[in-house]
C-alpha cells in the first residue's frame, strides 16, 4: 500500500519531523486500511492515499511510549481506557493497526533502536488516573466464591447501563440475523425463538436456563411455548430485574429466577430441556467435566440441552500473558475450541445432535451494541465513569474484530441424553425455520 505523510506542523518544532520519520519506519510496507495519527499539538501524519478510516489522537508525548515501546493487547487497551489516546472514526478498523504493532517480527536490536528513538523524543508516559478498575479476584480460579465475584464484577455494573445499548428484552448474547439491516430487537427475538424451536419446547415442559441474565429467554419460552421455566444467575441485580419483568408479564406461576451456582442445583427433579446462553465461557476448562455431568444429571432421559457459547479458533493460539478482557471485562473467562467442549460433552454421555456456527451473527450483534453505546455516551458515563465507557467501547469493538477475522467464533451445540435406541430428535430440522411469533421471520 502506498503511504503519504501529511506534515502539517510548524517547521520550528524540531521533534515533529523525527516523530513522523519514526512512523514512516514502523508502518513501512504495512497492509492496513488508511488511517491518521494526530499529535497533541495538532499536526497530522497520514497513512494511505484515501480518507482515513480512523484517526488516533495522541493526548501527550508519553502516548508514543504507551503505543510503541512494548505493544500487547493489554498495554494498547490500557493506553486507550486511561486516555493516552483517543480514536475517532471506525473503532473496529483500528484493530488492524493494533494487530500490526503486536505482530511485528523485529530483531532485538531493531526493537532496542526503536525504543531508543522513543526515549530520545522525551516520550515519558504520564501516570494514569487514580481510578483503577481492574478486576481483583480472590481464591482458587472457578471456585464458587471466585466465580460469583467474577460474575458480579462484569454484570453488576448497572442494570441501567446495560439497558442503554441492549435490545428491549435485554438479551446479552449473540442475536440471529437474516440481514444486516435487521433491527437488534428483531434479531434477538428471532434468536430466542430459534433456540426454543431447536429445543422443540412443548406446553407443560420444565425448562432450565443456566446463566439466564435478565430473563429474556425464559419469559419468551413461557409466553410463547407454555413451559414452566427456572433461570439461574450469580448476579443479584440481574435476578431482581428479571423477576420484576416476570411479574410485569404476569408469569409468576410459570417462571422465576434464582441466584444460584449451577453446581448447587437439585438433581432430584430433573428438567425436560436445558439451555445455556453465554454462560459457558465462564465455566473454565478444568470444570467442563463437572458442567456437562451436572447438565446430564439435570435432564430427564430423552431430554436435550442447547449450549450456546463463544469458542476459540485452534488456528489462533491464545494470547500469552494477561489479556485486556481478562483484566477489565471477563475475569477468569476461558475460551476453548469447540472440539474441546464436544469431546468432554461426549465423555459426559451426551449424544451430539447438531453443531451450528453463528460467527458472523455475533460480529453484527456487537456492531449494533457499539453503535447504541456510542449514541448514549453521555448517559453511559453518568451512570458509570469515563473509564468504564471506554472499556466497554473498546472491548465490544475488539470482539467484533475477533469474530470478523475468525479468531473467535460462536457455536450452538444441541446435546441429547439419549438412553434408548431411538433418538429424541426428529429426522429433519424443518420445524426450526417456521415463522417466529408476532410476525417476525
Amino acid at each position: 500500500m502506498l503511504k503519504a505523510a501529511a506534515r502539517n506542523s510548524p517547521e520550528s518544532n524540531g521533534q515533529i519531523p523525527a516523530i513522523f520519520s519514526f512512523f514512516d519506519e514502523v508502518f513501512n510496507n504495512a497492509s492496513l486500511p488508511p488511517f491518521a495519527i494526530r499529535l497533541w499539538e495538532g499536526s497530522t501524519w497520514n497513512y494511505g492515499n484515501q480518507d482515513p478510516k480512523f484517526t488516533l489522537e495522541l493526548k501527550h508525548p508519553g502516548a508514543l511510549d504507551a503505543l510503541f515501546r512494548r505493544p500487547t493487547e493489554l498495554t494498547l487497551g490500557e493506553a486507550y481506557i486511561y486516555d493516552d489516546f483517543d480514536i475517532q472514526g471506525d473503532l473496529e478498523a483500528c484493530f488492524y493497526f493494533g494487530d500490526h504493532l503486536i505482530g511485528q517480527s523485529r530483531s532485538m536490536s531493531e526493537k532496542l533502536r526503536l525504543a531508543g528513538q522513543i526515549f530520545r523524543l522525551r516520550a515519558v508516559r504520564r501516570r494514569g488516573p487514580a481510578e483503577n478498575q481492574a478486576a481483583r479476584l480472590r481464591g482458587r480460579p472457578h471456585s464458587r466464591q471466585r466465580d460469583a465475584e467474577a460474575v458480579r464484577y462484569h454484570y453488576d455494573v448497572s442494570n441501567d447501563f446495560y439497558r442503554l445499548w441492549l435490545d428491549q428484552r435485554m438479551v446479552y448474547s449473540c442475536a440471529f440475523f437474516h440481514s444486516p439491516q435487521d433491527s437488534l430487537d428483531e434479531a434477538q427475538l428471532r434468536k430466542l425463538d430459534y433456540i426454543c424451536r431447536k429445543l422443540r419446547l412443548k406446553p407443560g415442559e420444565r425448562l432450565l436456563d443456566i446463566g439466564c441474565g435478565w430473563g429474556g429467554m425464559i419469559i419468551h419460552a413461557a409466553q410463547n411455548y407454555g413451559v414452566n421455566a427456572l433461570g439461574i444467575t450469580l448476579s443479584e441485580p440481574q435476578a431482581q430485574l428479571a423477576n420484576a419483568r416476570i411479574r410485569e408479564a404476569g408469569l409468576e406461576d410459570r417462571c422465576r429466577v434464582e441466584v444460584c451456582d449451577y453446581r448447587d442445583l437439585d438433581e432430584s427433579e430433573p428438567f425436560d430441556k436445558l439451555v445455556s446462553i453465554g454462560m459457558f465461557e465462564h465455566v473454565g476448562e478444568q470444570n467442563l467435566p463437572t458442567y456437562f455431568e451436572k447438565a446430564y444429571n439435570l435432564l430427564k432421559p430423552g431430554g436435550v440441552f442447547l449450549n450456546h457459547g463463544i469458542t476459540l479458533s485452534m488456528m489462533n493460539p491464545p494470547t500469552k500473558g494477561p489479556t485486556f478482557i481478562d483484566k477489565y471485562v471477563f475475569p477468569d473467562g476461558d475460551l476453548l475450541p469447540v472440539s474441546t467442549s464436544l469431546r468432554i460433552a461426549e465423555q459426559s454421555r451426551f449424544e451430539i445432535r447438531d453443531v451450528e456456527c453463528l460467527r458472523e451473527h455475533y460480529a453484527l450483534t456487537l456492531r449494533n451494541w457499539v453503535e447504541r453505546l456510542e449514541a448514549n455516551r453521555d448517559a453511559a458515563i453518568s451512570l458509570t465513569s469515563p473509564v468504564t465507557y471506554r472499556i466497554w467501547r473498546i472491548y465490544m469493538s475488539g470482539s467484533a474484530h475477533g469474530f470478523k477475522t475468525g479468531r473467535i467464533s460462536l457455536h450452538q451445540t444441541l446435546l441429547a441424553r439419549s438412553e434408548s435406541k431411538e433418538g429424541p430428535v426428529p429426522l429433519t430440522r424443518c420445524d426450526w425455520y417456521r415463522p417466529c411469533p408476532n410476525g417476525h421471520h
